[in-house]
């Protein structure tokens, strides 16, 4: 009889698994151990078992695959979510935000200073780019910016302080002629009889009214040193910013994901370039109406023409209230001329701040930010009611601001979709 041979295309029945010699327990529990489950140790023993997907350190900790051990030792496995965890997260975060609301509010003037300093940092470093283009430094560069700056305070302070101590010093001389003039006046005389003035001012000369007289002088003093001394915090601020601004944008780049670093970086310099741009705008605007200062002055015949005309342009840059301190001060320097120069005066700075604000500002700042004259208008207004002085003074580079994250981020995703 033919023997039968079996088809070769018949499988045949698997065969199974026999220990091998030389291979134990452990070793075969490893090969069939799955995915997520804890690999033996040696000799059997689970308890130093480490996850599949981990890898073991020399100290027994037990390493994520791909994180690698920093200088600070390996990252641990991440906490497991249950409901007492997720409550006391919550309540942290509570008490947390808290205590970030009551900082913010009793360092808030420390903060102002800070957002000022930071502003006019920003608006500066086009100048230091400037000249690094020209071959300097960089601390070099901002050192040369940094005294500019503060030339221009010192012309300043020289152009102002010797008309005020001259004026000081006329006064004082003529306080003596003044009294005696006045009391020679026989209008004045009847008026201090009839509503009988003396007694009035013996009463008035008590020691209470001195001491309140004393409080208002030493609060006047600390308001001068305290104004001293945040224009010296913001100065140095300024200055620290303009040496270490590139390590701080580079850090500030460092925190968004590698992804989108690249698309972050091009509009977050594109935001700064605006917010320089809106800085030579505003200069440019308060050496305008310092030159209009000047030339009405000069026509109408007030003196001290320099000093009242870098009042103006220094009051100019003071948002929203700036331009009315300076006619204020002028004005008053008008009627202390003549009655008739005074009222000129009046009537210049109402119709200049008329034409300043609405057609002057408006074309400056859309051709140095590009944003709509309406738009400068409102954001103005706005951010002074919101936040004050600081808000009118980051309202026209936040609209910019607004408008190019507008323009290239969120239009362009509308349209994609």
């Amino acid at each position: 009889m033919a023997q039968h041979e079996p088809d070769e295309a018949e499988p045949r029945p698997a065969e199974p698994d026999r220990p091998e010699a030389g291979r134990g327990d452990a070793t075969r529990a490893r090969e069939v151990t799955p995915e997520g489950a804890r690999t033996a140790g040696p000799g059997g023993d689970t308890r130093n078992a480490v996850p599949a997907g981990e890898t073991a350190t020399a100290g027994g900790a037990q390493r994520p695959e791909g994180v690698d051990s920093g200088r600070f030792g390996t990252p641990g496995r991440p906490l497991r979510r249950n409901s007492f965890l997720v409550g006391f997260t919550g309540a942290l975060g509570v008490l947390l935000a808290y205590a970030v609301y009551l900082g913010v509010r009793n360092a808030a003037g420390i903060l102002v200073l800070v957002v000022i300093a930071l502003f006019l940092a920003v608006g500066l470093h086009p100048a230091v780019i400037r000249l690094r283009s020209w071959g300097f430094p960089r601390g070099l560069a901002v050192a040369t910016v940094v005294l500019i700056v503060l030339a221009l305070l010192a012309a300043g302070v020289l152009a102002l302080v010797p008309p005020i101590v001259t004026q000081s010093g006329q006064f004082i001389e003529q306080l003596p002629s003044y009294l005696e003039s006045l009391r020679r006046n026989e209008t004045v005389n009847d008026l201090v009889e009839r509503f009988d003035l003396m007694r009035r001012a013996q009463e008035a000369a008590s020691a209470d009214v001195v001491g309140r007289a004393l409080g208002g002088v030493l609060g006047g003093a600390q308001l001068l040193f305290g104004t001293v001394f945040r224009v010296l915090t913001v100065l140095v601020l300024t200055i620290y910013f303009l040496v270490y601004f590139d390590r701080l944008r580079d850090l500030g780049y460092a925190l968004v994901p590698r992804s989108r670093r690249q698309r972050v970086q091009l509009i977050g310099d594109e935001i700064l370039t605006k917010v320089g741009a809106y800085m030579v705008g505003a200069l440019a605007i308060a050496v305008l109406a310092g030159a209009s200062t000047f030339v009405f002055a000069l026509i109408v015949g007030l003196p001290y023409l320099f000093a009242l005309a870098v009042v103006v342009a220094v009051t100019d840059l003071i948002p929203q209230i700036g331009a009315t301190l300076g006619a204020v001060i002028v004005s008053l320097v008008g009627f202390a001329t003549d009655l008739s120069v005074g009222i000129a005066c009046v009537i210049f700075f109402v119709i200049y701040q008329q034409v300043e604000n609405y057609l002057i500002y408006p074309k400056i700042m859309r051709r140095s930010v590009q944003v709509n004259e309406v738009a400068a208008l409102v954001a103005a207004l706005l951010g002074v009611s919101l936040v004050g002085v600081i808000g009118a003074l980051i309202a026209i580079p936040t609209v910019a601001a607004i408008q190019l994250i507008l323009r290239e981020v969120i239009l362009p995703r509308q349209d994609a979709r």
